[in-house]
């Protein structure tokens, strides 16, 4: 048995559903502006271009239903996603043999420090500030690709207090989930734990503490998760 300096850190996981089993996160991948309108709403064309990712932590994904409002920011946005979670990797994966490394699917939320992500932007900096903070990423449990297969369409909305804030379809993906993973691959070595976030449809928006989100997509169930 080997010898830490001090104890190693709990390894972060997600609940599988249906079962007591437990999924072990070991990277966060989230790619961006992956819906044409939304790329949009933040000013940037919806052409197809080179997709690019950015990283949460592992320990930013958090199923408990509560998302803590984060300090240092006044305007902090949902963006409504689902996570890819992998049972295997490697590089070079081509995109047609992708998701034979899928273990399955859940609902998650990319929550966005707005004005520190926007600040970050502005000098040219990385967006972790923004993105990668505590309890940044709620989520739900993961259903497994052998219970409900690959969802490729149906919709995927978001509701505030009842309201309808998003609404798309998973077939609006610009970058479809075999072209992320065969993509990602190239560039970093993926394996059984890793998580992909797929990009949000139209219609982000701040919360505020005492905010009711419900995020639903088909397949995947409903995720409530409440602003504290």
């Amino acid at each position: 048995m080997p010898k830490y300096a001090i104890p190693p850190a709990t390894v972060p996981a997600i609940p599988v559903a249906g079962s007591e089993l437990l999924f072990p996160v070991r990277r966060v991948y989230c790619i961006g502006r992956n819906y044409a309108a939304h790329a949009i709403e933040m000013g940037h064309n919806p052409d197809r271009e080179p997709p690019f990712f950015f990283q949460k932590n592992p320990n930013n994904l958090d199923p408990s239903g509560r998302f803590p409002y984060p300090d240092c920011s006044a305007d902090v946005h949902h963006e409504a996603e689902i996570a890819v979670a992998l049972k295997s990797g490697g590089t070079e994966i081509a995109a047609e043999d992708a998701l034979s490394h899928v273990f399955g699917y859940g609902l998650a939320l990319d929550m966005t420090r707005r004005d520190l992500q926007g600040a970050a932007k502005k000098m040219g900096r990385p967006w972790e500030i923004g993105k990668a903070f505590e309890h940044s990423a709620p989520c739900g449990p993961i259903h497994p690709a052998d219970d409900i297969g690959h969802p490729d369409s149906g919709p995927i909305t978001l509701t505030i207090n009842g309201t309808l804030r998003q609404d798309g379809d998973l077939n609006q993906m610009i970058w479809k989930v075999p072209e992320m993973i065969a993509y990602l691959s190239r560039y970093f070595e993926l394996a059984a734990g890793d998580v992909i976030l797929s990009g949000t449809p139209a219609g982000v928006g701040p919360v505020e503490k005492g905010d009711v989100m419900e995020l639903s997509a088909k397949g995947l169930g409903t995720l409530t998760v409440t602003v504290v």
